[in-house]
């Protein structure tokens, strides 16, 4: 078994998967991975300790059955000290309907070798002390760290005196969460007592290795228990009587101290493989960001060609992560944004020449009083031109582009999205992802409200996040297609530009990188990062790299391919991802069939 776990390390430490991240990603240091394979491998190691299989056994050891003939006076003892409940019921165990152990090993309920029993309620709340020689620690789930087993200290303590319903526990306890996240081992350093959403789970000394016990709660046999044990509409919680029944393989007590040494070991050699893991992915990470920014900071055509050789020569081990692929995918937005994705044409009319025909359209418009009359906005500011654009090409706000621009209604919503074409729905802001429009994320207008016919989102409209959580505002996309009666909320900013040359989808990809998406980025206020915005008075102030109507269809050309190309690289790469969880999965299954 132990070939088992070193023989297939490349696959322990390939198996990773992505984590979801529902904002702009920008700045974002982390590659975004998940350790799967490792975690498979901690979840096995525990695993295997509980079925006998990680240390072999030894015909001198005494028997279990010996052993729980020991543990059961003084477990009662320990019932009649402490004023535990004890079950009287059939202890027998079934064992039948559980895996094989080994000879030597038995088959009891938890109940059989510990005295458990429920924290204190209700809970003494109002008589917290600090450094008091009277006061009691009082143990919180947030005195404690998933990385140890340990309790060692308290944030507060609680005044001892006059203390009714309240459990007391004490150095050597083991207790156990059982409500919100149930099932974790803590071994107590010190005395104090709990609330009641831990169990204290007392052992006899010298005859249990608490330890052992703390692997047990943790191993896949514990937490299926757990999980058909658990019990609430709302919040989870496990029944201390369904506890107390849990089937527990027991090894002999010298066979619980070498599995406790060699999981040890073998949690040791997961630590380092994961730490190891997520230097090669640091490393990685840095050199492909470090790479990809030679691209954007060329000084001329022929240095830009030769970076792009250097990342070609090494494409392969360059891009093996979503976290890369999109690295490479904002690379290509902003090269497209400074007029470094495609050849410039000596033939175009220069920027300056649309920005003629926009101040004509806005003069006819407004004549026929289709618009109003808009106050001129601020020339872009030499500190807003993070990078030099080609020759005839032209910094402009956004709002000189614009012909009209609004936000939408909120009203109150059935939560489920509108089930038809024929019901009106009210767009979430999750509708609105990066250069993506997805239609079914909305909510279903209650029929006792009349629809607002001008918010109903169009085939053209540009959409813009203005408030929410920092890194979902913001957010841009272009409405290509979209089914009918669908508003948006007024949480989302909606705009169209003259119609005399501009390509929509051109304009969405300037907001989504370079100098707009920065801007954006700092325009956001707010007074906590859960609750931003941004106004319309400042998205109109946006900055956007203008270039001629042919260069920004030849722009938007390229950036289809380009993307196009990225999607089926960053689809191959979640092949390969699942394929090694599959295997992880397997040789876990395999292992414990």
């Amino acid at each position: 078994m132990i070939n088992l776990i070193t023989e297939h390390i490349d696959i322990w430490t390939a198996a990773q998967e992505q984590k979801t991240n529902g904002g702009r990603g920008r700045g974002n240091n982390s590659n975004g991975q998940n350790f799967y394979g490792i975690k498979k491998l901690r979840e096995l190691i525990l695993e295997l300790a509980v079925r006998g299989k990680l240390v072999p056994q030894d015909p001198n050891d005494e028997p279990a059955s010996a052993l729980l003939e020991k543990i059961r006076p003084e477990r009662d003892q320990l019932i009649k000290e402490g004023k535990f409940k004890n079950i009287e019921e059939d202890r027998r165990v079934d064992s039948k309907t559980l895996f094989s152990i080994p000879k030597n090993w038995k088959w009891c309920r938890l109940n059989d070798i510990a005295a458990i029993a429920r924290g204190g309620s209700p809970r003494p709340i109002k008589s917290y002390i600090t450094d008091s020689p009277n006061g009691l620690n009082w143990i919180k789930i947030g005195d404690t760290d998933r990385k140890s087993r340990y309790i060692a200290s308290t944030e507060e303590k609680i005044i001892k005196e006059g203390l009714i319903k309240t459990r007391v526990v004490y150095p050597g306890d083991l207790i156990l969460s059982n409500s919100m996240s149930y099932g974790f081992p803590y071994i107590l350093k010190i005395e104090g007592c709990i609330h009641d959403g831990w169990l204290v789970i007392r052992t006899p000394k010298k005859l249990v290795d608490k330890m052992y016990m703390c692997h047990l709660f943790l191993s896949m046999h514990a937490k299926k228990s757990f999980d058909s044990a658990a019990a609430g509409a709302v919040v989870q919680n496990l029944n201390a009587d369904k506890v107390r029944m849990l089937t527990i393989p027991l090894p002999p007590l010298a066979e619980q101290h070498r599995i406790v040494a060699k999981v040890d070991e073998l949690m040791a050699l997961c630590d380092q493989l994961e730490q190891q893991q997520t230097d090669s992915n640091a490393a990685h990470q840095i050199l492909a960001e470090n790479l990809l920014a030679t691209l954007t900071s060329a000084a001329d055509q022929k240095e830009l060609t030769e970076s792009w050789q250097r990342i070609a020569d090494n494409f392969d081990t360059l891009f093996t992560t979503e976290h890369s692929i999109d690295q490479l995918k904002q690379t290509i937005l902003q090269l497209a944004v400074m007029g470094k994705l495609v050849p410039q044409d000596p033939n175009d009319e220069p920027a300056s020449e649309l920005l003629k025909k926009i101040a004509k359209e806005k003069a006819r418009l407004m004549k026929e009083g289709k618009i109003k009359k808009q106050k001129p906005l601020p020339e872009i500011s030499e500190d807003e031109k993070l990078f030099d654009l080609p020759e005839k090409w032209e910094w402009i706000p956004l709002g000189n582009m614009i012909s009209i621009m609004d936000a939408g209604w909120s009203p109150a919503c059935i939560p489920t999205p509108s089930p038809n074409i024929d019901t009106w729905g009210i767009l979430k802001t999750t509708a609105v992802q990066i250069m993506n429009y997805l239609e079914n994320e909305n909510k279903e207008l209650p029929a006792r409200l009349e629809p607002r016919p001008q918010y109903e989102v169009k085939k053209g409209d540009i959409l813009i996040t203005r408030a929410g959580p920092k890194n979902r505002v913001g957010i841009s996309c272009l409405v290509q297609e979209t089914r009918p009666k669908l508003m948006i909320s007024d949480k989302i900013i909606r705009f169209h530009l003259y119609e005399v040359g501009i390509n929509e989808k051109y304009i969405s990809l300037c907001l989504n990188a370079g100098a707009t998406a920065d801007y954006l980025e700092k325009a956001k206020s707010g007074m906590a990062e859960s609750q931003m915005n941004i106004s319309q008075v400042k998205l109109k102030a946006v900055p956007v790299p203008l270039c001629s109507l042919s260069e920004q269809h030849r722009i938007v050309t390229k950036v289809d391919e380009l993307m196009t190309l990225c999607d089926a690289l960053k689809a191959r790469i979640n092949n390969s991802q699942t394929t090694q969880i599959q295997l992880a999965d397997a040789i876990v299954n395999q292992a414990v069939a």
